[in-house]
């Protein structure tokens, strides 16, 4: 099976005592083990505003993961695991590996796109005669 790359986002609330947050991340890091995953990054981006309020909250605790699976079970229990964690105010998933196929297949269109296209060639130097007469003008 083919593996996936997935990003994970995060919110918690802004009052999470630091301690209970990392224990939600370590849950979650080994719930994906667990489902035959692999974590390749984890960031605490901290304390943001929101653009609109969740729960009653303007700001929140951020947090990103970056893994690689290649079951969608294991993204399927992150998301019920945040879900049902009281901290978690808010969660978004994207997977990244079809979005970087794209992006190779269209850097790979625009470079045979440019193969085929003749280079123009750098402007010749103007004529000498032509230099005098805009001097005197």
């Amino acid at each position: 099976m083919e593996e996936r790359m997935y990003d994970l986002i995060f919110i918690c609330r802004p009052d999470t005592p630091e301690a209970e947050a990392d224990k939600v991340l370590a849950a979650l890091e080994h719930s994906a083990v667990e489902k035959g995953g692999k974590v390749e990054k984890m960031e605490k981006w901290g304390t943001r505003r929101l653009a609109y309020r969740v729960h009653k909250h303007r700001e929140g605790q951020y947090f990103f993961m970056q893994l690689r699976g290649t079951q969608g079970e294991m993204i399927k229990e992150l998301e019920r695991r945040l879900k049902v964690s009281d901290p978690v105010i808010k969660y978004l998933t994207v997977r990244m590996d079809d979005e970087i196929k794209r992006q190779k297949k269209l850097v790979h269109r625009r470079e045979r796109r440019a193969a085929r296209r003749p280079r123009k060639s750098a402007p010749a130097a103007p004529p000498a005669a032509a230099e005098p007469a805009a001097a005197a003008n």
